[in-house]
């Protein structure tokens, strides 16, 4: 009979536990016991008993921590595969069909329907449900034929093929032998040469002294910095929104921007916003929205956190575009414009709350702003930018391009001022009755305000500034009227000669009433005499 002693029967039973627990650990891949506590246990028990809001460790966020702490394993990352095929992709045939087909009928119509929607004199109206994702150059003709050579010349090839050190084209035939045929050439053109005819030389003519001298000021808003941000923000939009002052709306207007944009991305909608709409008469901003609607859709409207006018219709012209919108996940809309038209603000307005910073100066907003206004429509704020062909410093200071406290010789531009306001209004806000020039009207302010330099000698420099302050932030009343349309114009004609018509008329009439008179005295007269 064999007995069996308690110390071995625990010696059995401490191995077999240990077996259990390679066991455990192999299936499990841990060493731990699902009961243990330890952090980096990812089977241990919640402590709060899975109440909500606890900060228990999920069991991914442990085994995410415990990967980073794991070592690679370097022989294995440099094990080849036995199976020469295992690397290879599996042959099929979609592999090697086109990804994107399109018929020729179908490129036709939608090639028509984008010369269509531009040659429909500017209107906005007519928009393409859903964009084909082509390249223009499939539905635009690229050779142009009114660029010149060199230009049509890049657009055939490729500038390095063409002037690079790895050219393919042939050198070109200049028909010059030797060098004393080229230094005759050269002296007939300088002989027939004249600067009156000459356009490259025409650009760079002064017409003011002003120009000569053009401060770093005066090339705010168009940096390339500025515009690079801008084609940002036009390549990020799906809307793109054109903010104007509604006090001169054609002077804070970029034809070149709507012409890039009716070129270059004609799937892209642009609004008008007329802005700062409480500044001017409510008649003056109906004769401006109906003129700009024959454009694009635009809309009046009035930049206020508490008292906004407009929003509403904007924010349903935007649920609109997002319903066209339905393929995309969300849509986006940029704000451009002039400086200090107040793009920053309407978006203010739209969040009714401060999300972008804002100030009654141009250049507040230095770069470009992604803002959510719901969940499928983001709102971008963009810097201002300013595109002059041929604007004057005087037009730069009264757009409000330039900061008041900044501009060169501030005096230079309060005659441009009170030329374009009303003698009233500068009487009430500055209490000036009369006045001969602008030198006059600046010392009489200064003496009135108080503003004067040693010796009782005004301060040019200061009151001009604030005078031009005056006029950006809006606290001179200033407005242009809208160009009249040819049928304006005819209305106004057939007015004026109708209006002559009836001046004849009621003179005739009075002609022959006071000849009526005189011939009834006359007979008066005559019965008096018999």
């Amino acid at each position: 009979m064999v007995k069996r002693h308690k110390t071995g029967k625990t010696e059995q039973m401490g191995v077999m536990n240990r077996a259990k627990k390679a066991k455990m650990s192999a299936n499990t891949g841990t060493s731990f016991k699902h009961k243990s506590t330890a952090s980096t246990n990812p089977y241990r028990p919640d402590p709060s008993g899975g109440k909500p809001g606890s900060r228990f460790r999920t069991r991914a966020t442990i085994n995410r921590l415990n990967m980073y702490v794991a070592k690679p394993d370097l022989e294995k990352m440099r094990e080849r595969p036995k199976d020469p095929q295992a690397g290879r992709i599996q042959p099929d045939r979609r592999w090697f069909g086109n990804v994107r087909t399109v018929d020729q009928k179908e490129l036709d119509k939608y090639r028509k329907s984008l010369e269509d929607n531009q040659t429909k004199k500017g209107t906005g109206y007519s928009v393409l449900v859903k964009g084909k994702k082509l390249p223009l150059s499939l539905v635009k003709e690229t050779y142009d034929k009114t660029l010149s050579k060199g230009e049509r010349l890049l657009q055939i090839e490729k500038h390095e093929d063409t002037f690079g050190p790895k050219m393919k084209r042939k050198r070109p035939n200049v028909g010059i032998t030797d060098l004393e045929s080229m230094v005759k050439e050269i002296q007939s053109k300088q002989g027939n040469y004249d600067e009156t005819k000459d356009n490259d030389l025409l650009k760079h003519v002064i017409s003011d002294t002003r120009e000569a001298h053009r401060h770093k000021v005066f090339d705010k808003g168009m940096s390339k910095r500025i515009w690079e941000e801008l084609y940002k923000v036009i390549d990020s939009s799906d809307v793109l929104i054109h903010v104007l002052d509604s006090r001169n709306p054609n002077g804070t207007r970029s034809k070149f921007l709507e012409d890039y944009l009716k070129k270059n991305c004609p799937s892209k909608h642009l609004i008008f916003v007329l802005n700062k709409c409480d500044l001017i008469p409510t008649s003056v901003t109906q004769k401006w929205v109906k003129y700009l609607s024959k454009v694009n859709p635009t809309l009046a409207f009035q930049a206020s956190v508490n008292n906004p006018f407009g929003k509403g219709t904007l924010i349903q012209l935007l649920k609109q575009f997002d319903i066209l919108h339905k393929d995309k996940k969300n849509i986006s809309v940029g704000f451009i414009g002039y400086p200090n038209v107040g793009k920053s603000s309407v978006i203010n307005t739209l969040k009714k709350k401060q999300v972008c910073k804002v100030a009654p100066i141009p250049g507040e907003t230095k770069v470009w702003q992604y803002i959510s206004l719901t969940k499928r429509i983001y709102l971008i704020d963009c810097p201002g930018i300013v595109y002059d062909p041929g604007e004057s410093l005087t037009d730069k200071v009264l757009k409000a391009v330039v900061r008041a406290e900044k501009v060169p010789d501030p005096e230079v531009y309060i005659e441009a001022i009170l030329e374009k306001t009303e003698k009233k209004h500068i009487v009430d806000i500055y209490g000036v009755l009369d006045w001969k020039d602008s030198e006059d009207f600046i010392n009489q302010v200064a003496h009135r305000s108080g503003k004067l330099l040693k010796g009782g000698e005004p301060d040019i420099n200061n009151v001009s500034k604030t005078i031009i302050m005056d006029w950006q932030r809006g606290n001179i009343p200033y407005f242009e009227f809208p160009p009249k349309t040819e049928e304006e114009d005819d209305k106004d004609k057939n007015k004026n000669e109708e209006e002559a018509e009836q001046k004849e008329d009621e003179q005739q009439n009075e002609d022959l009433e006071d000849d009526d008179e005189e011939d009834e005295e006359e007979d008066d007269g005559a019965e008096d005499s018999s």
